[in-house]
C-alpha cells in the first residue's frame, strides 16, 4: 500500500461513524474536506450533487449501478476531466437472488400455488415445470448476469449470455460451456429460448429491447424477469403478450412506469410477480457499497484501474 496521503471527501454530509468512512480509511485513504480531496466518494442522488468540483477531484464513485439519471441532467458531461464510476457489480448477489426466486416461482406455478383456496392438483400438473434442460437467455451479462450464471447451471440450465461484445463470459462459478453472443446477434437467441432475464443497463439503445416483436418470438412457457430498469421492457407489449397467454409470465422487479400505478394491469394478472424494486434493499445495498467503495479506493491509492468506470460515450 502506497505511503502518499490520498484524501478523499464523502457526500452529503454523512453522520460518524459511518461505513463509508471506515472503507476509505481501511482503502488505505485519509478523509478529508472536498475543497482538498482528490476524490469524492457520493452516497446521495443527482440533485444534491455540487454544481462545482474542486479542480483536485479526480475520481467520483456514484452509489448506484443505474446511472442514468446522471446523464439525463447533464452532470457527467459538466465534469469531463472527472473520472467517474459507477456501483455495477456491487449489488449484484443480491439481485440475481432475487431473478432466480421470480424465475423459479414462475416455472413452479407458485402465483397460482399462492391463490388456490382448494386442492387442485390436476389443474396445477400441466402447468408445474423446471429449469433442467432449458435455455435461460440473460440479456446483459455484466455483475448480475455473472452472479446468476453459477446459481442456474447446477440447477442444469442451459445459457446464453448476452453481451455487448459477444466475448466468451468468464467468472467464479461460470464453465466454459456458457454460450455468448453478442447483443448485435440478440434476435438469434431468441427461438432457442424458454426464458429471458434483463439485466442490461438503461439507453438509448436498450429502450424496449424487449418488445412486441420479441414477446411474440417467445414460447407460450417462457416467463420474462426484468431486474435491469423498466425501459427496457415495452409494458403494452408485455401487458397483452401475459393476457392473451402469448408467453407464460414475468416477474418484474421494475418497471415502466416506476412507481407502478394502482389499478395497473400488472397488479391483478395472474401471471405477473411484481415487486417494488426491493431486489437491492437498504440493509444490504449499504454494506455492498461499502465493500465497493473500499476496493476502488484500494486501487485509486495503488494508481490502478478502478471497477465500473463510466463511459460517458455509452453512457453507462
Amino acid at each position: 500500500m502506497s505511503e502518499t496521503v490520498v484524501p478523499i471527501a464523502i457526500g452529503p454530509t454523512q453522520p460518524a461513524p459511518t461505513l463509508l468512512e471506515k472503507a476509505v480509511t481501511e482503502g488505505g485513504a485519509t478523509l478529508s474536506d472536498l475543497a482538498d480531496a482528490r476524490a469524492l466518494i457520493w452516497a446521495g442522488g443527482p440533485g444534491e450533487f455540487p454544481e462545482r468540483l474542486p479542480d483536485s477531484v479526480e475520481w467520483v464513485q456514484l452509489p448506484a449501478a443505474g446511472v442514468e439519471d446522471w446523464f439525463t441532467g447533464g452532470l457527467i458531461a459538466r465534469h469531463p476531466k472527472v473520472l467517474f464510476t459507477s456501483a455495477a457489480g456491487a449489488f449484484a448477489a443480491s439481485v440475481a437472488e432475487h431473478a432466480l426466486m421470480m424465475l423459479l416461482a414462475g416455472v413452479r406455478y407458485l402465483p397460482e400455488h399462492l391463490r388456490a383456496g382448494s386442492w387442485r392438483q390436476q389443474d396445477f400438473f400441466p402447468h408445474v415445470g423446471t429449469l433442467r434442460g432449458k435455455t435461460v437467455t440473460i440479456v446483459g451479462a455484466g455483475g448480475i448476469g455473472r452472479a446468476l450464471i453459477p446459481m442456474l447451471v447446477p440447477l442444469g440450465a442451459h445459457i446464453i449470455a448476452v453481451n455487448r461484445s459477444g466475448r466468451p463470459v468468464t467468472g467464479p462459478g461460470i464453465p466454459p460451456t456458457v454460450e455468448t453472443i453478442s447483443a448485435e446477434h440478440v434476435s438469434k437467441a431468441w427461438p432457442r429460448t424458454d426464458h429471458v432475464v434483463v439485466a442490461a443497463p438503461a439507453t438509448a439503445d436498450t429502450q424496449h429491447l424487449i418488445s412486441a416483436d420479441v414477446l411474440a418470438r417467445l414460447k407460450p412457457s417462457s416467463w420474462v424477469i426484468n431486474v435491469a430498469r423498466g425501459s427496457l421492457v415495452d409494458t403494452d407489449a408485455l401487458v397483452a403478450a401475459l393476457a392473451s397467454g402469448a408467453i407464460a409470465g414475468a416477474g418484474l422487479d421494475v418497471t415502466d412506469p416506476e412507481p407502478l400505478p394502482d389499478g395497473h394491469p400488472l397488479w391483478v394478472l395472474p401471471n405477473a410477480i411484481v415487486t417494488p424494486h426491493d431486489s437491492n434493499p437498504p440493509q444490504l445495498r449499504f454494506a455492498a457499497f461499502a465493500d465497493h467503495v473500499e476496493a476502488n479506493v484500494v486501487r485509486f491509492v495503488e494508481g490502478r484501474d478502478l471497477l465500473a468506470p463510466i463511459d460517458p460515450a455509452r453512457g453507462y
